[in-house]
């Protein structure tokens, strides 16, 4: 039989059981409630770092706390990737992902972490087109011509990019490959010095990403005479993509995306990719990401860890057929 005492202690239980199997769920707070880091492993005032800009001054508002961009620019984009790989999985610091991490899996040997793994997609942020460059007074007028001039002097053709392993250096490398030509690609260190290089005549042609071009294309400093993705470029309606020009089985695009540590809860990504998705609609974000040379384009997380599956693959072959050795 049990004792008064007892009975008063498990009555004493039984009404504290209510509220203390409520607690959990009251213990958990809305996500955001405070400001959110988004790294970016670019230096400040590139294409990656301005969409990043964009998109996330759209989705603070939405999300009513602060997103802080932290630049930690570094080769294959390694520095800024480890540290949201092994930041806390919450939500609250996150990494703006780009087809740099997908090269990256193939040009080194071992990365302190895992691209596939290690990362929870959150949305694709928006795609970029390269564009095949000459200079303004070049005799070469379309592929056709350029791939006709490389054929007729093996080896003498001349490409310029920014360094090996760069989605523009690998763009070209795809390019030569395709279409069977023996050309010499030119790596110089940065964008600046790949239009020096095509404006003195130092190179025939270049593969640049079409962002940082855009000014030179429309001042007529520089020709166009494709675009590397699957559909022209509203900004430049008469210039053809690689396809149309005459190079049937091309197609390239560089993107930047949204990520989180891997393990971060699904309700979380749910939230971030819904705001992400809402400020990629935006007109103000829209127009500015066009000026950037980029199209807005969202989506889900399943269809991010695809992309960046198929991209590993892609760029992998790429490496393995332009025969670069990973560090």
């Amino acid at each position: 039989m049990t004792s008064p005492m007892r009975r008063r202690r498990l009555l004493r239980a039984a009404a504290a059981w209510p509220l203390a199997a409520t607690l959990p769920l009251r213990a958990q707070p809305a996500f955001p409630e405070r400001p959110i880091t988004l790294i970016v492993p670019f230096g400040p005032g590139g294409i990656a770092d301005l969409t990043a800009r964009s998109v996330a001054q759209a989705m603070s508002a939405m999300l009513k706390v602060p997103i802080v961009v932290d630049n930690k620019p570094s080769a294959g984009s390694i520095v800024g990737s480890t540290a949201v790989a092994q930041a806390a999985p919450d939500g609250y610091t996150l990494l703006l992902m780009s087809n740099a991490n997908a090269v990256s899996a193939g040009l080194f040997k071992k990365l302190p972490f895992d691209v596939q793994k290690d990362f929870a997609p959150v949305s694709l942020l928006g795609v970029f087109d390269l564009v095949l460059c000459v200079a303004a007074e070049s005799k070469l007028k379309t592929v056709r011509e350029l791939l006709a001039d490389a054929k007729a002097r093996p080896g003498k053709l001349t490409i310029g990019t920014i360094a090996v392993g760069s989605t523009q250096h690998l763009s070209a490398e795809l390019f030569k490959a395709r279409n069977g030509i023996d050309a010499l690609i030119v790596p110089y260190k940065g964008s600046p010095a790949v239009l020096t290089a095509l404006r003195a005549g130092e190179i025939d042609a270049a593969f640049e990403i079409l962002g940082p071009m855009l000014p030179q294309l429309q001042a007529k400093a520089v020709r166009a005479l494709a675009v590397t993705s699957d559909r022209r470029f509203a900004a430049l309606p008469e210039v053809p993509t690689m396809r149309e020009a005459g190079v049937a089985d091309y197609e390239v695009a560089s993107w930047n995306a949204l990520a989180a540590p891997a393990k971060t809860p699904p309700a979380v990504i749910e939230r971030l990719n819904a705001a992400a998705n809402e400020a990629l609609k935006t007109p103000a974000v829209q127009e500015r990401l066009l000026g950037l040379g980029v199209r807005a384009q969202g989506g889900t997380p399943q269809q991010m860890q695809a992309l960046l599956a198929s991209e590993i693959k892609h760029w992998g072959e790429v490496i393995r057929a332009a025969k670069i050795e990973p560090e």
